[in-house]
Formats: structure tokens, C-alpha cells, sequence
């Protein structure tokens, strides 16, 4: 259906009608206060600041899809991706809302002021996503008010949104139909946008073939940056909402954010992932040995599957960078050397460091590492209808696994740092916010 989707002249209007509001970020810490008991009324809540929220994340990408410098926009697959965007903010804003008696809107509506969500703070990622050429990013026209920028409109803070004090009121089975249905289309406007990180990197493959360019130039590497953030964000809260309206409860989990998230187990079923590939890559019997040094109960709350993600695709570097460097064909009396993973708690960062010894990386290539599309890997070519998503490392090869990296840490106010010694090998730190008060970064 989205190969046959137009954007139509109105179609276009409301876009740029919520493309003019600012969007709200969320952090970590509010998302697990709200969903801990949640209630057919909170989630009708929470339904309702996504029918808001997510028409405004669209809007934003869609006008900036069609909006990319050096024709990168006039690209098959880019104009495909642009479709996806705007069909799912039609299906949002044409979403029929509920039909709720006067007393139940009131009682929705009617917050006490001791039941606000905690303030989140800002997230220190959001000036390396800055674009100062983009009126969205232009801090000069910041007005003294953090809901609204120059002349873009104010909306209500998400704090004042986002909850209601509602489990001791009886729902009427329209409340539940309608949080149902709002699920299913959630989960379909998912399923679709799975292979958007596969398709943007063939249009801008298909970018590069046309204007004969060896790399992208720094305006589209901040737009991929943007995109990409924003793309983590979107599926969060639809993964996020989806989650609490169809998993059974768990103790350890708010939807798919879980409280005690152990850092050991994540990083440790990263190592065997990453191994198992490597071998399979290199048809190895063996591959390097990873070496874990972490407290056993080391847990705080975070999204396993974006730590999981980091970890495995630095590790897989990290195999490479080793295997390459020594050889297929180690033996017991010239054994690969070990790859260190430590793993340290402070008060206000977790830090996981990964060192090898794999040669390293000559210092003048250090700014291209993070550079999408840039890789040492041979033969870039992208099946068309590869349908797969970001945890499913469809990227070996193309340059993307040190960025999109980057991106799952900052998201939650977390950071990535590279160093290399060339001639010996790579230290990479991985920063994750304990804190969990960090606002998404909203490009």
C-alpha cells in the first residue's frame, strides 16, 4: 500500500501545521514512574499524548525528507522513507478519538499538583545534534521558555500530560476498545518503518552513485544524526506504549525499560553474540577470548536491548580488529590476545570500557570512524527489500555500527568515546547515565 501512498496537497498542509510545534522529550525516569501500575486510564492517557506527540516527531522528519540538500531527496528510496512517515501521520491524525461522558473527561483531565512526573533535565547530547542552520536549532531565538523556540508554538509541558490519576475510576469497555485498537495501529505503523535505517543508507547509496561522491559531506552526516535519533526515539515510545498495553506485568520491568537491568548479563550475552559471529564470519573453531571484569549485581534501570546493541557491535569490531590483525589460525602456543571488557559504577555514570589490541586506528582516520558510510569493508550493495530492523545488525560493513552506536547511548543522556593507539589498539567508553533523568534529545 505505502508504494501506491501521494501526499496530498492538504496532506502537505497539515504536516507543516504540526511540523510548527516543538516536539516533548521524555526521560527514562518519568517513563518508569508512569507505567509502573498502569490502568485502563493511564494508558488512555498515555494514547493520548502519542495521537499528539508522534504526528509531531513525523511531521518534523517529513518536512525535513523533503527538504535535503544536494537533490539527496529527489532519491527512490529517500522519497519511499518520506511516504512511510507521512502515511503513518495521516493513519495518527485520522484516528477517531474517544467518545468518553462528560464526568470521565473531567476526572482525566483533574491532576493534583503532588502527582506531577519528576522534571527531566536536558540532555548534554543535544548540541552535538545541533544544526544551527535549522530554525529549530537556532538557541539565538531561544525566548527564555523551554517549550517553545523563536516563533514555533508553545505546547503544555509533558509533566502535565503525560498522567492522570485515574485507577480508582470504573472504564467503560469503550476505553478499553479504544486503547486496544490504538495498540494495533501503533504496532502495523512499526512493522512498517522497520527497514527505514536499510533504506535510508540505499538512498543515500544511490546519492553517492549518481553524484560520482566518495563520502557525504558534513550537512547530510548532522541530518543522519538527526534522523536517526529521532527514529530511536519514535520506536521507543511505540515500543514503550505497545509493551504496557499487551505484555503480562513483570516485577523487573516497565514495559520494555527494565528496573534492574544487569549490566553483567547484558554485556556478558553480548561477548558470546559477538563471538558466535565472528566465527561464523571467519569460519574459526575459536575465536579471540573475551575477558569480563564487572560486578555480578550491578543493576540499575535502562532499555536492555539498546545496551545489548552498543556492546555487541563494538565487540564485533573489536573481533575483527584482532582476527585481522594476528591472523585466522591462532595456536595454543601463539594465542590471540584477549579482548577486555571492564565495567565500572560512579555516581552519576555507568562506564563500560572495551580495549583490544587489534592495531589500532591511524589518527587521521578518527573523525571518518564516526562518519556514516564509512567503512574498510569491500562491495557496498544493499538488498532493496531487506526487511530487517536496527537489532538484527543488518550494517557489518556499511559504516553504520560505530554511529547508530553512539546515537542508543546519547538517547538517554549516555555518551561514546574512541581512542587508539595505532601500532597497538583501541580503548572505547561506553557512558551510561545512572541517573535516568535525561530528556530525550529531539532533533
Amino acid at each position: 500500500m505505502s508504494a501506491a501512498f501521494r501526499i496530498s496537497p492538504a496532506l502537505w498542509d497539515k504536516i507543516h501545521h504540526f511540523a510548527s510545534f516543538p516536539q516533548t522529550g521524555v526521560s527514562l525516569q518519568q517513563m518508569v514512574l508512569f507505567g509502573q501500575h498502569p490502568s485502563q486510564g493511564t494508558l488512555l492517557k498515555a494514547s493520548q499524548f502519542l495521537a499528539e506527540e508522534l504526528p509531531v516527531r513525523l511531521a518534523h522528519r517529513v518536512k525535513e525528507l523533503d527538504e535535503l540538500p544536494h537533490n539527496l531527496s529527489d532519491m527512490p528510496s529517500i522519497r519511499k522513507v518520506k511516504n512511510w512517515y507521512a502515511q503513518s501521520f495521516e493513519e495518527l491524525i485520522n484516528f477517531p478519538p474517544v467518545q468518553l461522558p462528560q464526568h470521565l473527561r473531567q476526572q482525566l483531565s483533574s491532576t493534583g499538583q503532588d502527582i506531577f512526573l519528576p522534571d527531566s533535565t536536558p540532555n548534554p547530547s543535544l548540541a552535538a545534534l545541533q544544526d544551527h542552520d535549522h530554525p529549530l536549532f537556532n538557541l539565538s531565538r531561544l525566548k527564555g521558555n523551554a517549550n517553545g523556540i523563536g516563533n514555533v508554538k508553545l505546547r503544555v509541558p509533558l509533566e502535565r500530560r503525560y498522567y492522570a490519576k485515574s485507577s480508582s475510576i470504573d472504564w467503560p469497555p469503550s476505553v478499553l476498545d479504544y486503547n486496544a485498537r490504538f495498540t494495533r495501529m501503533l504496532e502495523a505503523i512499526k512493522r512498517r518503518h522497520d527497514p527505514t535505517v536499510t533504506t535510508v543508507a540505499q538512498g543515500v547509496l544511490e546519492w553517492k552513485r549518481s553524484q560520482n561522491a566518495k563520502n557525504i559531506g558534513l550537512d547530510i552526516q548532522a541530518w543522519l544524526d538527526r534522523f536517526y535519533m529521532s527514529r530511536i526515539g519514535i520506536r521507543f515510545l511505540i515500543g514503550q506504549h505497545v509493551a504496557l498495553n499487551t505484555q503480562q506485568p513483570h516485577k523487573d520491568y516497565v514495559g520494555i525499560i527494565c528496573t534492574k537491568a544487569n549490566v553483567h548479563d547484558i554485556v556478558q550475552e553480548a561477548i558470546e553474540n559477538a563471538r558466535f559471529v565472528c566465527e561464523e564470519h571467519y569460519a574459526m573453531f575459536k575465536g579471540p577470548p573475551v575477558q569480563l571484569i564487572c560486578p555480578p549485581n550491578l543493576i540499575f534501570p535502562y532499555v536492555p536491548g539498546h545496551l545489548s546493541h552498543i556492546c555487541f557491535e563494538l565487540l564485533k569490531n573489536s573481533l575483527r580488529a584482532v582476527v585481522d590483525r594476528f591472523g585466522h589460525d591462532a595456536r595454543d602456543d601463539k594465542p590471540y590476545p584477549p579482548i577486555k571488557v571492564i565495567v565500572v559504577e560512579g555516581k552519576e555514570d555507568i562506564t563500560i570500557k572495551i580495549t583490544d589490541e587489534g592495531g589500532g586506528i591511524p589518527r587521521s582516520a578518527i573523525p571518518l570512524i564516526w562518519t556514516y558510510m564509512y567503512t574498510t569493508m569491500t562491495g557496498q550493495s544493499i538488498d532493496q527489500d531487506f526487511q530487517a530492523t536496527d537489532f538484527q545488525a543488518p550494517m557489518a560493513g556499511f559504516g553504520y555500527g560505530l554511529p547508530l552506536s553512539r546515537l542508543y547511548a546519547r538517547y538517554f543522556g549516555g555518551d561514546l568515546r574512541l581512542i587508539s593507539m595505532e601500532g597497538y589498539g583501541t580503548d572505547v567508553y561506553i557512558h551510561l547515565n545512572r541517573l535516568s533523568s535525561s530528556r530525550e534529545p529531539l532533533p
